[in-house]
């Protein structure tokens, strides 16, 4: 059996970061990924699928993830279900993360900082590279 699921998408608002009683840490985020069809004159649509992370990974995203940031996201779904305050039974479906990428630099990085090291090495597009002969390793 498998239960696998790979998400890339966009954070709907900065992450809840929570502890348990027992002092586990858990974040919960909405993750906003674009359906990959659109009708004929229409937007393009999107699903909102929470997410949950555990632990040292819930700490990490909680400080690093915010509103916005184009994130990916490997885990596993979970349906789980609880009675509301009317009786009533409530189910929710979520993604349990157990990796999660951060596919860009926050906004801070690249706004503030303009120094030689935090330029992309690659920004110049193919124009040639000046190296000595002493750095190549053969």
């Amino acid at each position: 059996m498998l239960n696998r699921v790979i998400l890339i998408g966009r954070l709907v608002r900065d992450p809840d970061l929570k502890y348990t009683p027992s002092g586990v840490a858990v974040t919960q985020f909405t993750l906003a990924v674009d359906r990959p069809f659109t009708k004929a004159g229409e937007e393009k649509e999107a699903d909102f699928i929470p997410i949950v992370t555990w632990r040292q990974l819930a700490e990490t995203c909680a400080n690093y993830l915010k509103k916005g940031r184009l994130t990916a996201v490997e885990g596993r779904i979970q349906v789980r279900n609880y009675e509301n305050n009317e009786g009533k039974r409530v189910y929710v479906t979520e993604v349990i993360a157990d990796n999660v990428r951060f596919l860009e630099s926050s906004k801070k990085d690249n706004s503030s900082d303009s120094s030689k090291s935090n330029q992309d090495p690659f920004s110049d597009d193919g124009k040639p590279i000046d190296v000595s002969d002493d750095d190549l390793p053969f």
